[in-house]
């Protein structure tokens, strides 16, 4: 209890740990965000990561803070604590910077798809290859439902999905990939699939709306990944269902100049605590192992609460 509050007795300590209340950053974004040196900002760091107040995520190069769980004093008093951060004199422009890093996150993201979206099939399948797992995603898509799929790309797996729902609706936040689809589903025919622009965070669907959503190797691309599975929460009906396909964590650092991935895969632990936070009843994960020379797949189902629940977990283990 003491080092808690020696930790947070301070007014740039209580504005980091306000700040990383909205996510997770590195040093060098907290240093843009706060308006301060960075030995000044690794030093306050030190403190709250020291007093368990904050944890560090390691990924490769790259060190993410954020609100840690495991004091749990700290956890008891978190509910008032957060209430009373919102008198902070920064808070509001402290939050409009947060929003400005995660805006230039979300930027370089679509520079970078608009500028290869005629190569990032073989760029992706040649810079990261991982094993086999596209029909196993598939065949735990229900069958009638409205199906999302969000981060569409070129629109290969779009195709597939059309053969499972008379109704899809691809969403992507570049252009240039959406047309790359639209040719694809025609050269091969493909109707019923319906294409809008619009970001992972602010998908442009009403509530409660689509029966599945599918998030195939684009979650390690969103600035905010919690904040995306939140969002896909608010489309689905009630007994919908989540399918998502990403990467294990891994060490290929390459692969954020590459291919613009924002995080070097997921934990499973963290996937089920952003799940069970954004509202999922349950949570299932699978992870596909990989070959020499591939990086793992993890498959999550997430299924919103109702009592009449559509089932399809024999091929996953439970949580």
């Amino acid at each position: 209890m003491l080092e808690t509050f020696k930790a947070l007795a301070d007014p740039c300590r209580l504005r980091l740990t306000s700040v990383l209340l909205a996510g997770e950053f590195t040093v060098q974004e907290l240093t843009r965000i706060m308006g301060m040196g960075q030995s000044r900002v690794s030093r306050h760091l030190k403190i709250l990561a020291e007093a368990g107040v904050l944890t560090v995520k390691r990924q490769g190069t790259w060190s993410y803070f954020r609100v840690g769980e495991r004091v749990s004093f700290f956890t008891a008093i978190r509910p008032a604590f957060e209430r009373e951060l919102q008198n902070l004199p920064e808070r509001s422009c402290d939050l409009a910077a947060v929003a400005e890093v995660l805006e230039e996150r979300r930027r370089r993201s679509q520079e970078f798809f608009d500028r290869h979206a005629r190569q990032w099939d073989d760029l992706a399948r040649t810079l990261l290859p991982v094993p086999e797992y596209r029909q196993h995603l598939l065949s735990l898509v229900p069958e009638g439902a409205v199906v999302l799929e969000i981060g569409t790309g070129t629109g290969g797996l779009l195709v597939e999905l059309a053969v499972r729902s008379s109704n899809v609706i691809g969403v992507d936040h570049s252009q240039a990939m959406l047309e790359e689809a639209r040719c694809r589903l025609t050269n091969d025919g493909v109707s019923g699939v319906e294409l809008r622009l619009g970001e992972m965070t602010h998908l442009p669907l009403p509530d409660t709306s689509v029966g599945c959503v599918v998030a195939n190797m684009v979650l390690h691309h969103a600035a905010d990944p919690s904040a995306v599975l939140a969002e896909i929460r608010r489309v689905l009906t009630p007994g919908g269902i989540l399918l998502l396909a990403d990467l294990a964590r891994h060490e290929r650092e390459s692969a954020r100049e590459q291919l613009a991935d924002q995080w070097l895969g997921f934990e499973e632990a963290e996937l089920q605590s952003w799940l069970k936070l954004a509202g999922f009843a349950t949570v299932a994960i699978e992870q596909i192992a990989a070959d020499v020379g591939e990086e793992a797949v993890l498959i999550v189902r997430g299924e919103t609460d109702n009592v009449n629940k559509l089932r399809n977990t024999s091929q996953l283990k439970g949580d």
